[in-house]
Parts: C-alpha cells; structure tokens; sequence
C-alpha cells in the first residue's frame, strides 16, 4: 500500500495542525491522567515524537530501503511498541517539552511540516526499523497524530474531530493492518454496530 505523496503531505500538514490545537487547550491540566500510565504531559511528549522522528530520521540518510510500507513498518516494530520503552521515553518527551509545552508543540511543528513541504517523498531515512522512503513512513506519523491527538481530545473531554485528510489516511492504514493481520472481521462488526470488539483488540 502507497499513498500518493501530495495527500500524505496534506494528511501530515493537518495533523500537525489538529495537534498543535488540541495541545493550546491544554491549559494548567498537564499533570492530569492522559493515557495509560501517561499524565496529559507524557501523553503530549509522546504524541510530539511522531513529529520529532520525522525531522531526527532525515538527518540520518539511509542506504537502502529495508522496510518497503507503512504496514510493514509497524509488522517490524510491534514487539519494541510493546515494551516498558515506550511509555519511558514518552515521559521524557513531556519533560523535554519544558515550561510551556503546547508552545514547544508549536514550534516543532513549524519546524517539521516545512521540511516535509519541501520534499518529494523520495528521501531515504533511517527509522527504528530500518531504512525506508519517506513517503512509506509518513502515513505513520499521520496515523499517531491522529490517534494520540483522539487520546489527548479524551483525557480533555473535548470533540474528536480528526480533519478528514488525515482520518482518510489513517483508516486506510487501519484496514489495511486488520486485513494483513487477519482481525478484519471484528473491525467490520464493530464499525457496523454489532457487538463490542474483544477485550484488549488491537491492529497493531
């Protein structure tokens, strides 16, 4: 599965975007249950990431294309997605977003949508997983900020309210996961009003 480059820059551009927002509304509720074992804090810090690893893995060219799409991204990171790492550094992010979080959010983002602007896809980066185009790992990021941009609305009591660029995108990824990995059918009963999903049902 490949997106075509001009709607993933759009998908990327309006979920910075969306973030950005929902991050501005935050106000003095930092410390306040986000996720998890997340506060809102590492829950912004760990949502900030899929903003931060776009700019960090084109500073770090790569080879060769190791992972060939956005699915086999995530096939390749499942095991390390699962491990005490990631909620660790997602507390650290929130730390290293410092005094005014939502204005280091802001900042990131006016950093690293231009930088994706201002490519054509075809950059070769060096991800967690391996070597791969950019054009194959950006839907990732699309996908993480919506879904933690959804957590973060949630732990605010605010609307979710994805931009349509983006959900596009990201429910295309979705399928696609729950497709490969054979969990297709309970995604389709649940998206149509049947019974709940399974407890602890996941495509990633």
């Amino acid at each position: 599965m490949r997106f075509p480059w001009d709607e993933s820059r759009r998908a990327f551009a309006d979920a910075a975007s969306l973030f950005v927002r929902t991050a501005a509304l935050v106000g003095d509720r930092w410390q306040e249950p986000g996720l998890g074992e997340w506060d809102v804090r590492a829950l912004v810090g760990h949502t900030s990431r899929s903003l931060l690893t776009v700019e960090e893995y084109l500073a770090r060219p790569a080879a060769t294309v190791e992972v060939p799409s956005a699915p086999a991204y995530y096939a390749a990171t499942s095991a390390m997605a699962a491990g005490p790492g990631v909620a660790t550094r997602g507390v650290a992010a929130g730390r290293a977003l410092g005094d005014d979080p939502a204005t280091a959010v802001a900042g990131l983002a006016a950093r690293v949508v231009p930088l994706v602007e201002r490519s054509d896809g075809a950059d070769l980066l060096t991800t967690l997983a391996g070597g791969m185009r950019l054009d194959d790992y950006l839907p990732t990021r699309t996908f993480e900020l919506a879904v933690h941009t959804c957590d973060l609305a949630t732990a605010l009591g605010l609307p979710l309210e994805v931009p349509a660029t983006a959900a596009t995108q990201a429910l295309r990824l979705v399928s696609e996961l729950a497709v490969s990995s054979g969990q297709a059918g309970p995604l389709l009963l649940a998206a149509t009003g049947r019974p709940v999903l399974p407890p602890g049902y996941s495509v990633l």
